[in-house]
């Protein structure tokens, strides 16, 4: 699986270097920056030693969002006093995440905020799910550097398993499942209720491959009856109201036994 380090305005350039001499070190070789030039600094180089090649390859970008223009699944560091309604995994808990994701998806990023600051919540919202390392300490603080190398040695063996070559039609499920799942949300007119749309956009970065081809097919039925809001507004009422999953577990057993699903 291809995975890239995107750095969010690094201010030191010691801390690139560090940071690409970690991601060296772990066989990681694509790195990306948002809205800094500190790279061009000469310590970058001397902290990096032996990682040139990283430096000398790095991609800038104004913007993150621009730079995941090309990524399929987005994780992004964060303490998890940030994650509010989100999904927070730990490293280790990456790992199998990321290695379902590698069966349908080909380019996942992790992304690293400011060193005073982190991510904003705008960037924060922009990832598939977040992450922190979990520390004992009164003030738990990794350096930037730290930080990439506990997540490359964390990842280093998905970068050596070998892209799977039928992604291509599925790897954009996911985002084009999120398209649908917020036009719904407008239909219904909820698409401004913040803590539901941060709740179903981090839940469904958890979802694996099956799953959301499932959840495709439920928005498929959906949309076909979305033109009727009193019959839509009756539809998800009976999913609502539904405590036992009676009405999910028809709707989920007439999909499974579709055999084209």
């Amino acid at each position: 699986m291809r995975i890239t380090i995107i750095l969010v305005a690094p201010a030191r350039a010691e801390n690139i270097g560090a940071a690409a001499r970690a991601m060296k070190t772990m066989g990681f070789s694509e790195l990306r920056i948002v809205d800094s030039q500190a790279h061009l600094e000469p310590a970058t180089r001397w902290v990096a030693h032996g990682s040139g090649d990283i430096i000398d390859n790095i991609k800038v970008f104004p913007t993150l969002a621009e730079s995941l223009h090309d990524v399929d699944f987005t994780v992004a560091t964060t303490a998890r006093s940030r994650a509010k309604y989100h999904y927070y995994a730990t490293p280790v808990e990456l790992v199998p995440l990321l290695e379902e994701k590698s069966s349908w998806m080909s380019h996942a990023a992790l992304v690293f905020g400011r060193e005073d600051s982190g991510l904003t919540n705008e960037e924060l919202a922009l990832a598939d799910v977040l992450t922190g390392v979990p520390m004992v300490a009164d003030y738990p603080s990794l350096n930037l550097g730290q930080a990439v190398m506990v997540y490359c040695y964390q990842l280093a063996t998905l970068i050596q398993q070998p892209t799977k070559s039928d992604t291509t039609a599925d790897q954009h499920q996911l985002q084009a499942l999120r398209e649908r799942a917020m036009a719904l949300l407008t239909t219904l007119a909820v698409a401004d209720d913040i803590k539901l749309v941060d709740w179903l956009q981090q839940r469904l970065g958890l979802l694996e491959q099956r799953d959301t081809a499932m959840l495709h097919r439920l928005l498929h039925d959906i949309e076909k009856i979305s033109p009727n809001k009193k019959r839509l507004s009756k539809y998800f009422s009976a999913f609502h109201s539904d405590c036992n999953g009676q009405y999910v577990s028809v709707w989920i057993k007439k999909r499974v036994s579709d055999s084209s699903f």
